[in-house]
C-alpha cells in the first residue's frame, strides 16, 4: 500500500508542479525532480531506469532531428518565404490570407511536425500581419490551433505519434496509420478553417495592401538566394525521407539526424553557421522533460496502477469498438488538457500495454491506440496547459505584447475542440468498421 500511495503520490506533485508552473520549476525540472523521487523512493531502480531511457533513444534522437531541421529552415528564411508566398497568393483578401495561414499550418505540422507551427510560424505570422496593419490575433489563434489539429496527419506530424506508435507494433505500419487517421485529420482540418471563418468573420479584414517588403524574392535576396534553394530542397528531401522511412519501418531519428547533418554541412559551406546560435535555438529542456516523465510513469507502472486502467478501459469498452473510440478519444483529451499530453500519453502507452489481448477484438485494441493519438494530439487546443507546444506559443506573445488569458483561449477551445474531436473519433469508428 505504501509502494502505491508514494508513487502515486509523486506522480500527482509532478503533474502539479507542470500545471502550476512555479517560477522556481519548469516543465523539464518538474519531471527530473519526480523522476528523481522516484528512484530515491525505489519505486524504480537505477538499471531499470538507465534500460528504459537507453531503450527510447529513437525518440531522443527523432526529436534532436526535428529540432535542428526547423531551427536552420528558420535561418535560412524557409518559414518567412512560405509566409510571403501567403501573403502574395491572398492578393490582397483578408479571408485568402487567414485561409492560408492555415494551410500553411498544417504542410509544416504534417511535414516538420506541429512544435514547429507553434513555435516558428507563430513569430513569422506575427510580424506579417503586423506589418500590414491587420489585428494579429486571429492569425495567432490559427497557427496555434492548426499545430495540433494537423498534428495526426503522419507519425511524423507530432512526437507524440512517435511515443504511442513505437510502443504497438500494429500502429508502426504507415497504411494502418493512414487508414485510421488520415480522414479524421483531413475532417478535423476542415472543421477547425470553418468554424474559425465563422468566429472570427467580424474581425478580418476584407481588404490590405502588400508591401514590398513582404514579397516571396524579397526574403529570397535576403537569405541568400543559394543557401535558401539547397535548404528548400533539403527539407522536401527529408519529407520524402520520413515517408519513406515509415513505409519501410524504419527508424524516423534517422531520417531526422541524417538530414540535420546534411543541413549542417550546407550551412557550413555557405558560411551561415553559428554552433552557439544554433544550439540556443534548440529546447533542450525537453529531453529532460520526456526523459523524467518516462521515469514517473514507470514508477506509477511498477505498482500495477496503469494495469488497473488498462482493464477499466477494456471492461468499459466491452466489445464496442465505438465505446473503445470514444472512451480512448475524450478520456486522452480530458487527461492532457489536466495533466500535459505527454505525460497522459506515456499513462495510456503504460495501460494499454498491459491489455490482455486475448480478452479483447483488434478492433477494439486499435480503436483505443489511434483514439489515444487523437486525443493527446488534438485535445491540447481545449486549453493553454494541454501541450507544450501551446504553453511556448503563449510565451512568443507575451513577448510581443500580446496577452491571452487562459479564460479567453478556453472560451475559443470549447467552441471548436469538442466537435473536432468527436467528428475524428466518428471516423477512427469508421475505418475499424471498413479495414
Amino acid at each position: 500500500m505504501f509502494e502505491t500511495g508514494s508513487a502515486l503520490a509523486v506522480f500527482i506533485l509532478t503533474l502539479l508542479l507542470i500545471m502550476i508552473r512555479p517560477e522556481w520549476a519548469n516543465e523539464a525540472l518538474a519531471a527530473l525532480l519526480g523522476g528523481g523521487l522516484m528512484l530515491v523512493l525505489g519505486r524504480v531502480q537505477p538499471g531499470e531506469a538507465f534500460n528504459l531511457l537507453l531503450a527510447k533513444w529513437d525518440v531522443f534522437l527523432f526529436f534532436l532531428g526535428l529540432m535542428t531541421i526547423a531551427a536552420i529552415a528558420d535561418n535560412a528564411g524557409f518559414f518567412d518565404w512560405a509566409a510571403a508566398v501567403a501573403m502574395q497568393l491572398a492578393r490582397g483578401s483578408g479571408l485568402r490570407l487567414f485561409l492560408n495561414v492555415f494551410i500553411l499550418g498544417a504542410l509544416i505540422s504534417t511535414f516538420l511536425s506541429n512544435d514547429a507551427t507553434a513555435l516558428i510560424l507563430t513569430p513569422v505570422v506575427y510580424t506579417l500581419t503586423t506589418r500590414l496593419r491587420l489585428n494579429p490575433l486571429p492569425f495567432m489563434f490559427a497557427c496555434t490551433f492548426i499545430a495540433d489539429t494537423a498534428s495526426f496527419t503522419l507519425p511524423v506530424s507530432n512526437p507524440i505519434n512517435i511515443l504511442i506508435t513505437g510502443a504497438f507494433p500494429q500502429a508502426q505500419d504507415l497504411g494502418a496509420f493512414l487508414k485510421h487517421l488520415l480522414a479524421a485529420s483531413l475532417l478535423a482540418i476542415f472543421l477547425n478553417i470553418g468554424l474559425f471563418v465563422f468566429i472570427f468573420r467580424k474581425q478580418l479584414p476584407r481588404r490590405f495592401e502588400a508591401r514590398e517588403m513582404e514579397l516571396p524574392g524579397k526574403v529570397i535576396e535576403q537569405k541568400g538566394r543559394q543557401y535558401f534553394h539547397f535548404v528548400t530542397v533539403c527539407l522536401a528531401l527529408i519529407a520524402v525521407g520520413y515517408v519513406t522511412a515509415s513505409v519501410l519501418h524504419l527508424p524516423l531519428s534517422f531520417v531526422g539526424l541524417g538530414g540535420s547533418v546534411i543541413l549542417i554541412a550546407g550551412t557550413a559551406f555557405f558560411k551561415r553557421l553559428s554552433i552557439p546560435k544554433l544550439s540556443g535555438e534548440i529546447s533542450w529542456p525537453i529531453f529532460l522533460f520526456i526523459g523524467g516523465m518516462f521515469i514517473v510513469v514507470q514508477g506509477v507502472e511498477n505498482t500495477g496502477l496503469t494495469r488497473e486502467m488498462g482493464r477499466l478501459l477494456i471492461n468499459s469498452a466491452g466489445s464496442s469498438p465505438l465505446l473503445a473510440v470514444l472512451l480512448g478519444t475524450f478520456g486522452t483529451a480530458i487527461g492532457a488538457n489536466l495533466i500535459n499530453n505527454v505525460p497522459m500519453a506515456l499513462v495510456m502507452i503504460s495501460a494499454l500495454q498491459q491489455v490482455d489481448l486475448s480478452a479483447i477484438s483488434p478492433a477494439v485494441h486499435n480503436g483505443l491506440i489511434y483514439s489515444s493519438i487523437l486525443g493527446a494530439d488534438l485535445g491540447p487546443n481545449l486549453t493553454t496547459t494541454g501541450s507544450l507546444a501551446t504553453i511556448l506559443w503563449l510565451l512568443i506573445l507575451r513577448r510581443k505584447g500580446v496577452e491571452v488569458s487562459p479564460l479567453q483561449y478556453f472560451k475559443l477551445g470549447v467552441l471548436v475542440t469538442p466537435f473536432m474531436l468527436l467528428a475524428g473519433a466518428a471516423m477512427i469508428w469508421l475505418s475499424l468498421l471498413v479495414f
